[in-house]
């Protein structure tokens, strides 16, 4: 059997990864993949993770299964944390939640069920977006299209493009919208353009698919879902992928949520149903530990409060190296106009340079980025801006 099989193409971050952790050179720097560092190039467990699991420890007396739709506290705080405590949705018990295995068990559960809902229905992803986007939703049958959404050129957001393409869709498509801190581009909607977006979604009759894995990166816990929460006020159906990864840290404990709004009460409990099949089929019960940690610190006042101190710090750090990568590019003398960085939210941004550029900063500086020049922001410090910065100098000088 295993004969028939053939290599297939490595991930190209993945690769990254392991070239990176191979490479000898002691100033070598790691842009490539999505995870939050510290100053001294750490991804830290949080202090408030560390507190809650203490108390885990301590109170834990089970590890028996908890259900395929997960804890019923870990989905109501994810609610609460997404929506607000009073939002219509949840007042009139239209929104649940179901526990996934991360981001990605989420997507691809909400994925599923688009599918069982509409076999081989359409979805429209932004160009860019994510790039595993695609796999998740391809391989639950799901058409994928895409719609305008970066202008590489001018660094920023199409809307014009974007909103003309949307405009021609059918009743009954998918719409998968980032909720915050776009992945690959860093360019977000504004609310303005979430108000637009969302009359055109209702009129179209098709529904939006909001993956929210940065919440808390961008400008806050509450500015990030602002658009969201509009959104979801207003229209009939809604699927929403909540990931813990980043603001909590949890990376390794694939701790996530998919989240169906939908006209009706029932409606909404015949999709928990629905969903907590699909959930049986592919990974049948969730992981506890991660959920156990965030309604831990979600329903704990102190620990909440640790929390949004400790999230804040990663916040403004990211900002912070925003401001301080383009600030070093200019007083460089590059002559290139990077002051399109600082305007961007979360983690990622595009430097506009070119796949053999992006290939001369790692084979002559040991500097790894994706190839489509995507860059992760945490990935700088004091240390390695200046040499990041000359490097980048010079590929771009050889290119004259």
């Amino acid at each position: 059997m295993f004969e028939q099989l053939q290599p297939q193409q490595a991930d190209a971050i993945l690769s990254l990864m392991v070239a990176y952790k191979a490479d000898g050179n002691p100033k070598k720097v790691d842009l490539g993949v999505g995870v939050y560092k510290t100053e001294e190039g750490l991804t830290p467990v949080l202090d408030c993770v560390k507190a809650a699991e203490a108390q885990l420890l301590s109170e834990e007396n089970t590890k028996s299964y908890i259900g395929t739709v997960g804890s019923a506290v870990f989905n109501d705080s994810i609610l609460k944390l997404i929506f607000g405590e009073g939002h219509p949705v949840l007042l009139e018990h239209r929104a649940a939640s179901v526990q996934a295995p991360g981001g990605c068990g989420a997507l691809r559960a909400g994925a599923e069920l688009i599918n069982a809902c509409k076999a081989n229905a359409n979805i429209w992803v932004s160009s860019p977006t994510w790039a595993n986007h695609v796999p998740l939703f391809s391989d639950a049958g799901l058409v994928i299209k895409e719609y305008p959404y970066y202008d590489h050129e001018n660094k920023s957001i199409d809307f014009d493009a974007m909103m003309a393409t949307l405009a021609k869709i059918k009743a009954g498509d998918a719409v998968l919208i980032h909720g915050c801190c776009h992945n690959p581009c860093g360019s977000d909607l504004s609310f303005e353009q979430w108000q637009a977006l969302t009359t055109l979604l209702i009129e179209r009759g098709a529904i939006p698919y909001v993956d929210l894995a940065y919440q808390g990166f961008g400008d806050g816990l509450e500015e990030d879902v602002a658009g969201l929460r509009y959104m979801a006020r207003h229209v009939p159906e809604m699927l929403v992928a909540s990931s813990c990864s980043k603001n909590f840290g949890l990376y390794r404990e694939r701790t996530g949520a998919i989240i169906t709004i939908a006209a009706s009460a029932q409606a909404c409990r015949n999709s928990v149903d629905c969903l907590s099949v699909i959930g049986r089929g592919i990974w049948s019960m969730p992981p506890a530990h991660g959920a156990s940690v965030v309604e831990t610190i979600l329903t704990s006042t102190a620990l909440t409060s640790q929390w949004h101190s400790e999230l804040t710090i990663m916040r403004d750090r990211i900002n912070d190296l925003r401001v301080l990568i383009a600030t070093r590019m200019q007083a460089a003398g590059i002559d290139r106009d990077f002051s399109f960085i600082p305007t961007e939210k979360g983690m990622f941004s595009f430097l506009g340079i070119s796949p053999e550029q992006v290939e001369q900063l790692k084979n002559e500086y040991s500097i790894y980025i994706v190839s489509s020049s995507r860059i992760n922001i945490a990935g700088f410090n004091n240390n390695n801006v200046d040499y990041f910065v000359d490097s980048l100098k010079s590929v771009l000088a050889k290119s004259k």
